[in-house]
């Protein structure tokens, strides 16, 4: 069993900057590929970001290619999203999840577990 704990949500205006890092227990962590995924209101959870066990490649969904950036240290068992020049599109419940798996997949039912999610506010 693994739990993960998000922070770092809050409000921030247009162009502004975020972190978000997920906090991880239980479980190895270095054994589990990492994903963050987001939901706004009325809609559908959608892959963010992910990054492989090794923290060797990453991958983006294209709205936030270049914006965003997935890290971790697996020596504080943390995975980080750094969210830079964000709008209003943004705006969303941003939730991390663990895969028992090297590769990351960018659909949810493809991880194991899940955070509470953090809500992330960028008004227009």
């Amino acid at each position: 069993q693994v739990q993960l704990v998000e922070s770092g949500g809050g409000w921030v205006q247009a162009g502004g900057s975020l972190r978000l890092s997920c906090a991880a227990s239980g479980r190895t962590f270095s054994s589990y590929a990492m994903g963050w995924f987001r939901q706004a209101p009325g809609k559908e959870r959608e892959f963010v970001a992910a990054i492989t066990w090794s923290g060797d490649r990453t991958y983006y969904t294209d709205s936030v290619k270049g914006r965003f950036t997935i890290s971790r240290d697996n020596a504080k068992n943390t995975v980080y999203l750094q969210m830079n020049s964000l709008t209003p599109a943004d705006t969303a419940v941003y939730y991390c999840a663990a895969a028992i798996r090297d590769v990351p997949g960018r659909s949810w039912y493809q991880y194991d577990y899940w955070g509470q999610g953090t809500k992330i506010t960028v008004p227009s």
